[in-house]
């Protein structure tokens, strides 16, 4: 008999059968239980906020906020996300290159404890906005530094960026800077050097520098430092030749800077920004195959999904193309005997969710799944190419099954479109 995967113990199959396929599957008890080790492993004056971009599903979103995460966000959608799923103001965070007015206002109505500024320009919205409210607003500045990143899959930092505004930019302005805007406190700095970064070294020693950082640009620019945020990006393995961070190894390095930075700075509050490192590990894309064929030699699974709800699958950071871990979800102890390039109903060569994958021979009706595919998923891929829509998404916990967003269905798809025909010439 085939040993089929499971969360909690409910088997593949009967999930498959209760939402239907494709379908994105989240085991709560893998975030909760990395949660909470990354949370003992460090050192108690890091603060964790998690970053919604990596999945912005309300549900998960409430399941890290119950396990202690306070919230990192990027829109006006992820602000109220974040604060209908409990997180209070003073535990959100707002950053982006590109905000609104809209945003800012929101920022400032819900008095969230931090508006992260990426530009001089976007002080000056910033101050205009609070002064029409009669307030200070609380306002951090990213910084992109002239040193550049370690150990990162993707880099945003320490070259030319859209991103914050350039260390050397912000000396220059000294401390005339925080005088010229009387409705902004100046009260934090952030850096964020890159991503997926799987080397604890790296880790560390970009702690330090952005620590280091922190406190030179406070003093050069005469603001008080009431927050540094290093910005985070640790990975998780996906491909083959890399390893999951060892959170023993991160926090030997890590925990001795931050018991120095905060004996220094007792009053400045730390915070971490963690995303993919906190549900990656949770999420399997499941899909069912509906054709298998063989073309010029190749085997070829079509399945019910793909690149439209897992675009990161096309490769992450690299220009060549590596597979995410996947399975055969019923036949898990069966050998992979074949190799199988796995694709999706697109219309489109790149449809392509993996390639030359290791499978047991596969046939219409089994069940696929990409493994480690918590973060940037659906809400990272183009979702309405060929108007399949958004996949159900279901999140175990404590052993049962919840549906946390319902598929897109047909009257979805076209429920904001409006049907407009000229009027028939010379018609009354």
């Amino acid at each position: 008999m085939s040993v089929p995967y499971e969360v909690q113990g409910l088997g593949i199959t009967e999930l498959a059968e209760e939402f239907g396929t494709p379908l994105y599957l989240y085991d709560g008890e893998e975030i909760t239980t990395r949660f909470a080790g990354l949370r003992e492993a460090v050192h108690p004056s890091l603060e964790f906020f998690y970053s919604l971009k990596a999945n912005p599903n309300i549900a998960i979103c409430a399941l890290l906020h119950d396990s202690g995460a306070r919230a990192e966000v990027s829109s006006l959608t992820e602000l109220v996300t974040a604060r209908r799923a409990g997180v209070q103001p003073k535990d959100v965070i707002f950053l982006g290159p590109g905000k609104s007015r809209y945003e800012v206002e929101a920022c400032l109505d819900e008095d969230i404890y931090s508006i992260v500024c990426e530009s001089v320009e976007e002080l000056g919205l910033i101050d205009e906005l609070a002064r029409e409210r009669g307030i200070v607003a609380p306002v951090s500045l990213r910084v992109n530094p002239s040193f550049q990143v370690k150990g990162s899959g993707l880099t945003m930092g320490g070259k030319p960026r859209q991103f914050g505004t350039d260390e050397e930019l912000l000396r220059a302005e000294g401390s005339g800077l925080a005088g010229r805007y009387p409705n902004i406190r100046l009260m934090g700095i952030q850096v964020y050097l890159g991503t997926r970064i799987l080397s604890e070294e790296s880790v560390v020693e970009n702690t330090r520098r952005i620590f280091g950082l922190a406190e030179e640009l406070s003093a050069e620019l005469g603001f008080p430092l009431e927050m540094v945020d290093v910005g985070g990006g640790l990975g998780i393995a996906y491909f083959d030749n890399e390893k999951d961070l060892d959170l023993g190894v991160l926090a030997e390095g890590l925990n001795p800077l931050i018991e120095d930075f905060s004996a220094r700075h007792p009053d400045t509050r730390l915070i971490m920004e963690l995303g993919r490192f906190l549900v990656a590990a949770s999420g399997t894309y499941v899909t069912r195959v509906r054709y298998t064929k063989t073309s010029m030699g190749e085997n070829f699974a079509v399945t019910d999904g793909g690149t439209n709800h897992h675009m990161a699958a096309v490769g992450i950071g690299s220009y060549v193309k590596r597979n995410f871990p996947m399975a055969a979800l019923e036949r898990l102890d069966e050998p992979a005997t074949e190799p199988w390039n796995i694709t999706g109903p697109l219309c489109t060569p790149n449809d392509l969710i993996g390639k030359k994958v290791p499978m047991p021979p596969l046939r219409p009706g089994d069940l696929v799944g990409v493994q480690r595919s918590g973060a940037y998923g659906p809400t990272a891929s183009p979702v309405h190419f060929l108007s399949h829509g958004y996949p159900a998404e279901v999140l175990v916990l404590d052993g049962k099954a919840h549906l946390i967003r319902e598929r897109d269905d047909v009257e979805v798809m076209l429920g904001r479109q409006r049907l407009h025909r000229p009027a028939a010439e010379g018609s009354n």
